[in-house]
């Protein structure tokens, strides 16, 4: 099917991946507790739309590249790592009262960060680089076609994951919301989560 080796594989296989605990996830999960369910769709199209890039270089051999100069994949480490980290002590830092001084829209600001986040996510760089080759027939492949096809279904089922996942978040946040101090605990627990993202990423390899 459009050169793809084992469809129903590839699709189980990249489902279980979006599953894994990660930054996307935290990003869309944060975003629905904040601004309920268009705060997780924006986060979720910022991941799908991060993904669709990291997508396109791993097919167009751009991480092959990277993995080449070790020292530029370092740097891209480090860009994600301290962006993570910044978001998170922003994060901490901010009072109840400030989500409103904000300048841009909340729907902006969580695609913006989502996007981001995935960006300079240097592991799912690596992780698309190994994954992607495993399920393309280099026999029956139809070039754009299949490439095409794979960016489809990730971009499909990442909509899916982020819709099931700010549903649910938002069902558990708007008993919480009620309470400003279990929302400040959760806002920095998330925190907390994002600076750990950023460190875990500079000191595993």
């Amino acid at each position: 099917m459009f050169g793809i080796t084992d469809y129903a594989a590839f699709v189980a296989a990249f489902w279980l991946f979006l599953m894994i605990p990660g930054p996307g996830n935290l990003v869309i999960a944060t975003g629905a507790t904040q601004d309920g369910m268009r705060g997780g769709l924006a986060a979720t199209l910022g991941v799908m739309v991060g993904d669709q890039v990291l997508i396109g270089c791993a097919l167009g051999g751009v991480a092959a590249l990277l993995h080449a100069y070790p020292v530029a994949f370092s740097a891209l480490q480090w860009v994600g790592a301290i962006y993570l980290a910044w978001l998170g002590v922003r994060m901490w830092r901010m009072r109840p009262d400030e989500g409103a001084a904000v300048a841009a829209p909340p729907t902006r600001r969580h695609f913006r960060q989502a996007f981001l986040i995935t960006l300079f996510n240097p592991k799912a760089i690596v992780f698309y680089v190994a994954f992607l080759p495993l399920f393309i027939d280099p026999v029956r492949q139809q070039g754009m076609v299949t490439f095409a096809a794979l960016a489809a279904t990730a971009a499909v089922l990442t909509l899916l994951y982020g819709v099931v996942e700010s549903l649910l978040v938002h069902r558990f946040a708007e008993r919480l919301r009620a309470s400003a101090r279990l929302s400040s605990l959760l806002r920095r627990l998330a925190s907390v989560f994002l600076i750990g993202f950023g460190v875990k990423l500079v000191t595993s390899h």
